[in-house]
């Protein structure tokens, strides 16, 4: 006997040895009666079954009881069949009922699996009460291989990423749709809207059960948006409304013909337009609207539509009526349409409403302040348009400070929490309630620092301004975040600071969770300085350097600290080598501890320069007819102070620097002699800078007054007081012997966001110096001056050998003379770019306009009058590596400087191209 199940479908069972339950039992008499009473009366019973069975009169109404003694499974080939049988919760030793629900279940419970063609489970046979079940599969064939049709090979290559294809995988309809989506919607997002994706599969003649997997994409036309028609906009101009839409944007065109017919609209539509108090004026709003919609000109943001992202827009511009007064926008209704195969318009019509303006502001349940000074934070005037968004920076969004909630957590009220309700909304005036509670004062209990694998956990807490005891102050806590970010070891993407409150005992956990970057840099260039000239051997040229940002001193002599150089105390160590063959070499150390004696922020900078330098004969340029040495060290200490505020700090130091020319004219107005300089270095500075990536600022200012001085040598030696004004060989030694001045440095930096993200960057800067003189008969020092121009590059790394200021100056070649100038100024703007700013790159992308020039004596000086220059350029910092950059100036004055490139165009002409490496010139 069987039991037959094929997709759910069950045939009851009756087998012959259950006779005795259906006929009645027999008494027994002699033997040979009994034998063949019982032959008769089986082949009856067999014959009644079977009737029975032909006649589908089993009765139903009753349940027969087996137990399971064993589950096997038939035709799994690549599905391991333990997991299959337990899966069926088919168990042996279980009770099966049968008619019962056991059996239809196990078939169900496979079938889910979507892994089978076909599922049945038979009763294999009987032993008694036991039934022996065995569990028939045919499984889905697997996939061998898959191939996309149709598109590019580099499209194949990034959609199979998306894939979830493989080779062995079972292919079920489920995956078959599961590809079509993926593939649509890869291509959707790209902007072909019409696309159609085919999944064909074909049987496998070389694997059996397998087949290969054919998708067949035809993209069709790109579809663009051509138009974005905006309905019942009384207030807002389309211009205005379709800037709101970041992601849903028009194609760039430049409908000519369309512009002609402004005019014509103007006229046709003079009833919707608002006009000055000139007759005939048109308003350049109203212009710019008309025109705007035969002229999109923004190439950096292509033109596409993704549901989302159009969902996301419109309510980005409900949003921006909201905070322009309307809180009653909406939008009535939208469609999108296709006009041909590569275009489709967006129709949106919205309802304005009225306009509303703030009318009284109370405040509810505060205690610490009055009412006046939180409104002179909240600063919102009666009759101010109403606006959700103000009113929640003036709260607590603000993040510069000076917001309602800085207020309170400044002051430890960390459990602070203000709730705006609109208490009467009259006409179109609104009122609202500020509901104020304060809470009580928290203060800092501990502060914990994780995921510093690296760097000593000192390092970091002498950096926060977070103390334990303290009150809790959101200013310090951001400050601390800021300062973690500037000492360049963790990542600032990956930085998070999480307050853990205590409201039970009024204290608060605060932990800094940060992610160590890479910070040391290596430095290897080398070129090919072309032919020997009489100041340059020419020929092959390099640089090596290392800079360990975060080194560590005190670990040298731990073996095991070497992994591979000790670190994790914050040192900085660099080491470079400049040379040039024959022609120059330079060596330069450096060495800073930011915290010497570890309780105070004390920083020592320690400085080791040596170079040496030759000339050579014009004729014969192996030959060197002149040399050049310097040597140069340098010990200063600064700290941080308190006043006028805690970013300012006070830096001094002490130089000595030695010079020896012997018949070497290069670079100084004198050719022969040595010359001492001694001086002293003070320093005053104030950086309030924010980093959003490494090198790229996103806002605050810099600030930096610097002053060297000498001893008047010329009032102490008499010797040199009595030289006669007309140098001679020897006076001129004599008068360089001692190098006297006195030299004023300011830099000042200023960064501001241009828009809320921060990518995009305003910078203002100015670079002034000034080399004054105690003696005029002595006057103006050979060294300490400037020189002003070029690309800053070529002499960069050898100014302090050469006793000098490299300035650059984009867009010119250098402008000085060859002994330098004592005087200069330089002012810069840039409107910088963010691209990136991963930990594994930063790149920023910037456009400039400068202004500077140099001036050969005090009596000379015009501050106005300047060369000018503007261009552009692009930067990329690289961890390891450093600081690279391009950038391409066009100097407007170049004629005047005498310049003038060869070449026609204006570019040829007038322009210059400039190579950052390392570090950006001055």
């Amino acid at each position: 006997m069987i039991f037959s199940i094929v997709k759910g479908g069950l045939v009851k069972p009756v087998s012959s040895w259950q006779f005795h339950k259906i006929c009645p039992r027999v008494v027994p008499a002699s033997r040979l009666y009994i034998k063949y009473l019982l032959f008769v009366w089986g082949f009856a019973c067999h014959l009644f079954v079977q009737a029975q069975l032909d006649t589908n009169l089993i009765d139903y109404s009753r349940t027969y009881e087996f137990e399971i003694a064993d589950v096997r499974v038939e035709g799994a080939r690549f599905l391991d069949p333990r997991i299959l049988a337990t899966l069926s919760g088919l168990v042996p030793g279980d009770k099966l009922k049968v008619p019962g629900e056991q059996i239809p279940k196990a078939i169900k419970t496979l079938w889910r699996q979507r892994l089978f063609t076909n599922v049945s489970i038979e009763v294999e046979k009987f032993q008694g009460n036991k039934a022996y079940l065995v569990i028939k599969v045919e499984e889905r064939p697997r996939i061998s291989r898959y191939s996309i049709k149709g598109i590019k090979n580099s499209e194949s290559e990034e959609l199979r990423k998306k894939l979830e294809l493989r080779a062995g995988q079972i292919f079920t309809e489920n995956l078959r749709s599961l590809t079509i989506n993926t593939c649509k919607n890869y291509f959707i997002d790209k902007g072909f809207l019409g696309v159609t994706v085919e999944v064909t599969e074909t049987p496998d003649t070389l694997l059996a059960n397998s087949v290969l997997v054919k998708i067949n994409i035809r993209k069709g036309e790109k579809v663009k948006i051509d138009h974005i028609n905006f309905y019942g906009n009384h207030q807002l101009n389309e211009a205005k409304l379709r800037r709101q839409m970041k992601e849903t944007r028009e194609r760039v065109k430049f409908d000519i013909d369309g512009l002609l017919r402004v005019k014509q609209n103007l006229l046709r539509d003079s009833v919707r337009l608002r006009w000055y108090a000139v007759p005939g004026g048109i308003s350049p709003s109203v212009l710019w609207e008309y025109a705007s919609r035969y002229v999109n000109l923004n190439i950096f943001k292509q033109s596409k539509f993704k549901r989302d992202d159009y969902e996301a827009d419109k309510r980005k511009i409900i949003e921006y009526y909201n905070n322009k007064g309307y809180r009653d926008a909406k939008i009535v209704w939208d469609s999108v349409y296709q006009t041909d195969a590569k275009n489709l318009n967006i129709d949106i019509e919205v309802s304005e409403g009225r306009r509303y303006y703030f009318r009284n502001i109370y405040f509810k349940g505060n205690t610490k302040y009055p009412d006046s000074l939180l409104a002179r934070i909240v600063n919102i005037k009666r009759g101010e348009v109403y606006s959700q968004k103000l009113l929640e920076e003036r709260i607590f969004m603000n993040p510069n400070g000076g917001d309602l909630s800085s207020l309170y957590m400044d002051d430890g009220y960390l459990f602070f929490n203000v709730t705006p309700l609109e208490v009467l909304v009259e006409n179109d005036s609104v009122d609202i309630e500020l509901r104020i509670h304060e809470g009580a004062q928290a203060t800092i209990r501990d502060v914990r620092i994780v995921g510093n694998t690296k760097t000593n956990e000192k390092v970091i807490r002498r950096e926060l301004r977070t103390l334990p005891g303290n009150k809790f102050s959101r200013t310090d806590l951001i400050r601390s975040q800021r300062e973690i970010v500037n000492l360049g070891y963790f990542d600032p993407a990956q930085l998070d600071v999480v307050p853990m409150p205590n409201p039970e005992n009024g204290t608060v956990d605060i932990e800094y969770r940060v992610t160590e970057k890479p910070s040391d840099q290596l430095e290897l260039s080398a070129g090919w300085g072309g032919r020997a000239t009489a100041n340059t051997a020419g020929g092959l040229f390099g640089t090596l350097g290392v800079n360990f940002t975060n080194f560590s001193v005190r670990n040298i002599i731990d073996k095991k600290a070497w992994t591979p150089l000790p670190a994790g105390d914050g040192q900085r160590l660099s080491v470079r080598i400049n040379s040039n063959g024959r022609a120059f070499q330079s060596y330069i150390v450096s060495f800073t501890e930011p915290w010497l004696g570890g309780r105070k922020p004390l920083s020592l900078d320690f400085a080791f320069n040596r170079f040496r330098a030759n000339n050579f004969a014009t004729t014969d340029f192996s030959k060197i007819i002149g040399r050049y040495f310097s040597t140069s060290v340098y010990l200063g200490l600064a700290t941080r102070v308190k006043w006028p505020d805690d970013w300012f700090t006070v830096s001094a130091g002490l130089e000595f620097q030695h010079y020896i020319l012997d018949n070497y004219g290069a670079f100084f107005i004198f050719s022969n002699g040595r010359s001492t300089n001694l001086n002293a270095q003070f320093t005053l500075a104030r950086d309030s800078r924010a980093l959003a990536a490494p090198t790229f600022y996103e806002s605050g200012t810099f600030l930096s007054a610097q002053v060297k001085v000498t001893l008047p040598y010329s009032y102490i030696f008499p010797s040199i007081r009595r030289l006669p004004f007309e140098s001679d060989t020897l006076s001129t030694a004599l008068r360089y012997r001692f190098v006297e001045y006195h030299k004023w440095k300011l830099l000042f930096e200023w960064y501001m966001p241009v828009i809320r993200n921060k990518k995009l960057v305003f910078k203002a800067s100015a670079l002034m110096g000034f080399l004054g003189l105690y003696n005029p008969r002595i006057g103006y020092s050979p060294f300490e001056r400037v020189e002003f121009g070029g690309d800053g590059l070529s002499n960069l790394n050898m100014g302090t050998q050469l006793g000098r200021d490299i300035v650059s100056f984009r867009g010119y070649q250098i402008m000085t003379p060859q002994g330098g100038s004592p005087i200069y100024n330089k002012y810069s703007l840039e409107l910088r770019y963010l691209f990136t700013g991963s930990q594994q790159a930063t790149i920023y992308g910037l456009i400039f306009a400068d202004a500077g020039n140099y001036w050969n004596n005090i009596r000379d000086y015009r501050p106005y009058d300047l060369a000018r220059s503007f261009g552009a350029g692009v930067r990329v910092f690289l961890p390891m590596f450093g600081l690279l950059g391009f950038d391409y100036g066009l100097g407007i004055d170049r004629a005047r400087y005498g310049q003038l490139n060869q070449g026609n165009s204006i570019f040829a002409k007038y322009g210059a191209f400039r190579i950052i490496l390392g570090r950006e010139p001055e």
